[in-house]
């Protein structure tokens, strides 16, 4: 893989076009709804016990809403809300607990939302010292124990609490650093709250430091990006997340508070991503794909350059081999070929609970052509290539001839040099990396059903 990134505005344009971010295949939208507990029992029963675990907590509350959102959030002021969501959140700890072997080892932890830091450092603690009393967590220097922290949710000892109960990684929203686009989107934390965030974490060592930022924001501009980008790139985090900001009011109700007028053209939109890619590109940030920028010796980039990168529910990952436990108000699951998503309303997943019952709203079972089109997926996002002898021997098939309509798909993306396709294999080219979401969506067999208006677009 190389550090080359063609950039064709035309072309991408051409190319860009709502379609899935295969954070999983199938994707959430084709899970079913659930009428007990029974198949969330079942995947369990059925796991791999050697396999080790990736735990994923939902901490659904917010203090302020952010206009951009889209996450499944509960936004109060009120932080008694905690307690008695806390005290269930164990309840369904422990039921999901005892369906798993004692010798299950957590090598991933994250703690995402929502704000997770809206927990009092009092309250985190009780938490991860409840985790730490009923799971076996790993001490090897892969262990993966992550958090995402809002600046303006941090107590003084917030972030060397989080550090002394074993978190290694920090991920955090900065979205643009501007003041007129933060006032813009209620998210206002000043360019001295992120550097004293940064330089905190770096003094008490952990070893990875991600930011969020945003591209499409209301008055964004292409200079104003660029002092964001210029600022941001010289505290140095370690990983980089450059998002695409969608405005779906129809969806999310915070995102009708946004001026559709104030947000930037298609072709200023375009040309911030461009610059975005140029400029961290000269800066040593490596692409890892689909939004994600790394430094050359960051774990996603080194687990990349290896062969050995992975995409679930949390993204890129170097722990996509684990099973992923997901608690907490619609926290989703992966256990074997079991996909399982939790209540999405805090009431239902509480009835749940009362009744001693995982709190299970939607599954699906992953069929042998799933498996099939997700290995396709999954190599082409991590890895740009897939080839054809791996799939023939995992799959006993001839997976040229299985997949030759999928392939037949990409006749134009072969003819316009993004994608190439021999006997051998299927490789994304340096100019199509910035759209091998679009290769991915040719082996989706369920995206057809679907309203492209369901997806965002590609860029």
């Amino acid at each position: 893989m190389t550090e080359q990134l063609l950039w064709d505005p035309l072309l991408i344009q051409r190319y860009n076009k709502p379609g899935p971010r295969y954070t999983s295949y199938p994707t959430a939208v084709e899970f079913q709804p659930a009428a007990d507990d029974l198949g969330e029992r079942a995947a369990f029963a059925r796991r791999d016990n050697s396999k080790a675990l990736s735990l994923y907590i939902h901490i659904p509350f917010c203090r302020h809403v952010c206009y951009y959102c889209g996450c499944n959030k509960i936004v109060t002021k009120h932080t008694e809300r905690a307690a008695p969501y806390l005290e269930l959140l164990k309840k369904e700890i422990l039921l999901k607990r005892a369906l798993l072997s004692k010798s299950a080892v957590v090598e991933q932890l994250h703690l995402g939302g929502g704000t997770p830091t809206f927990l009092s450092d009092a309250e985190l603690t009780d938490l991860m010292q409840f985790l730490r009393q009923h799971f076996n967590f790993s001490h090897a220097d892969s262990a993966d124990y992550s958090i995402e922290i809002d600046p303006r949710e941090l107590r003084p000892d917030t972030l060397k609490v989080l550090r002394s109960l074993g978190f290694n990684r920090l991920s955090f929203g900065v979205q643009d650093l501007e003041h007129q686009v933060q006032e813009a989107v209620n998210r206002i934390q000043p360019e001295s709250m992120i550097r004293a965030v940064m330089d905190e974490a770096r003094a008490l060592g952990f070893r990875s430091i991600n930011m969020d930022l945003i591209y499409g924001l209301p008055l964004q501009t292409l200079e104003s990006f660029d002092r964001t980008l210029d600022t941001i790139i010289e505290m140095s985090p370690d990983r980089l997340s450059i998002f695409n900001y969608a405005h779906l009011p129809e969806r999310f109700k915070p995102q009708r508070r946004i001026c559709a007028d104030d947000l930037p053209g298609a072709d200023e939109k375009l040309a911030i991503l461009g610059h975005c890619i140029t400029k961290l590109s000269a800066a040593d940030y490596h692409y890892v794909g689909m939004d994600h920028f790394a430094k050359p010796d960051d774990e996603l980039a080194r687990a990349q350059a290896a062969g050995k990168l992975h995409r679930n529910f949390q993204g890129y990952t170097t722990h996509g081999d684990c099973d992923l436990i997901g608690f907490g108000v619609s926290s989703i699951s992966q256990i074997g070929d079991y996909y399982l998503q939790n209540q999405v309303t805090e009431a239902t997943w509480e009835q749940a609970l009362h009744d001693d019952r995982l709190p299970t709203m939607k599954q699906l079972i992953t069929s042998a052509e799933d498996k099939l089109r997700r290995t396709v997926i999954a190599e082409l996002l991590c890895h740009l290539k897939c080839n054809f002898a791996a799939l023939d021997e995992q799959f006993a098939i001839d997976s040229r001839q299985h997949l030759q309509s999928s392939l037949d798909e990409l006749a134009p993306m072969v003819n316009d040099g993004l994608v190439i396709i021999d006997q051998h294999a299927i490789r994304i080219t340096d100019k199509g990396r910035l759209l091998v979401r679009n290769a991915c969506m040719a082996f989706d067999t369920y995206l057809q059903q679907h309203e492209q208006q369901r997806f965002s677009k590609a860029i």
